[in-house]
């Protein structure tokens, strides 16, 4: 089971009433159904009277009845990957018990610092490991102005640059690929995450995902793959490739902004005020550390952006304890 990402933190949550049941691992979602991943290969299960598929992700670890594939229950999950789309009261799950998170960009106008902040603080509040990936390595004559754009987002950033279509990209990509680990990739579409799904999974041709072309003009490309889904990754591994996401919201995120923009959330303390909005306050750290030229200002902007989106964004419970109501919390002020 350890080859399919099976560790003892899955383990120590079975009953003992449940140790005959199958281990399986969701590895697609779809409306009505769900396929999983065995140790016999895969299968499509028997989901319960009022089961709802879309409470489960890629990725997933389930308990099954053995003789007839019925779905007896979802085991707790140890990273989830998860975002909210724009009027919905639920989040969108992307994918779940990732190790590790591709964040794939493209050597191009693709390359945007913004959205991939953006991804960085999702895969930071999941518990997951962010590698940025630079794909189209081989049509620019100089890569490091691209990698200098994105080394410097994150402490400790890992930042790989490849031809996504090169059997040197599974190389490259290795160290997170190893025997039981899961990988997923995100990114827009056209940057290249279906070529390198079927570069890590060795895909006989018949078998390869879908992959589009980019549109000259503006390096934008077009969605290929529609459902997120699990592979196997030649030599061990598992990878969950993603439709490319046009538009990611930030809500929900406790520690991953912090995490992300660790040389402000470590001033912001050192304010003269509790509430600082970093903006116009006396005796504000942030505010100086800009004015002495050791932060950049439009890092800042882009920090305090994000900020006040994920308080505008993140639903709060209000009222009683038993009466409890889900509501949008007030517009953020002073900023």
């Amino acid at each position: 089971m350890a080859s399919l990402g099976w560790t003892a933190f899955f383990d120590g949550q079975l009953e003992p009433t449940e140790i005959a049941l199958a281990r399986m691992r969701i590895a697609a979602v779809h409306r009505a159904r769900l396929t999983a991943e065995s140790l016999s290969g895969p299968m499509r299960l028997t989901l319960p009277v009022h089961a709802n598929t879309a409470d489960h992700a890629v990725g997933d670890w389930v308990l099954v009845e053995p003789e007839s594939q019925m779905l007896v229950r979802r085991l707790e999950r140890r990273t989830l990957l998860q975002r909210r789309t724009e009027g919905s009261r639920t989040p969108q799950l992307i994918a779940a018990n990732v190790d590790t998170l591709f964040i794939v960009t493209s050597c191009n106008d693709d390359l945007n610092v913004a959205r991939l902040e953006r991804y960085l603080a999702l895969a930071n509040e999941a518990g997951t490991t962010p590698v940025i990936v630079l794909t189209r390595a081989d049509q620019v004559a100089d890569v490091e102005p691209y990698r200098d754009q994105v080394a410097s987002l994150q402490r400790g950033l890992e930042v790989v640059t490849l031809n996504a279509k090169s059997p040197d990209a599974a190389r490259t990509l290795a160290p997170w690929c190893s025997p039981g680990q899961t990988i997923a990739l995100v990114g827009s579409s056209g940057v290249g995450k279906s070529s390198l799904l079927n570069t890590l999974s060795a895909k006989a041709p018949e078998e390869a995902q879908l992959t589009g072309s980019i549109r000259e003009q503006d390096s934008k490309g077009r969605h290929t793959t529609t459902s997120r889904s699990l592979h196997a990754i030649a030599g061990g591994g598992w990878v969950i490739d993603t439709p490319g996401i046009r538009a990611l919201h930030i809500s929900d995120i406790s520690v991953g902004l912090d995490l992300l923009f660790a040389e402000i959330a470590e001033l912001a303390p050192l304010c003269r005020f509790g509430n600082c909005t970093h903006s116009h306050e006396p005796e504000c750290a942030v505010q100086a550390a800009v004015a002495s030229g050791t932060l950049d200002p439009v890092r800042v902007e882009r920090w305090r952006k994000l900020l006040d989106e994920n308080q505008s964004n993140t639903l709060i419970q209000s009222g009683p304890r038993r009466n409890k109501v889900t509501k949008a919390p007030k517009k953020p002020r002073g900023r």
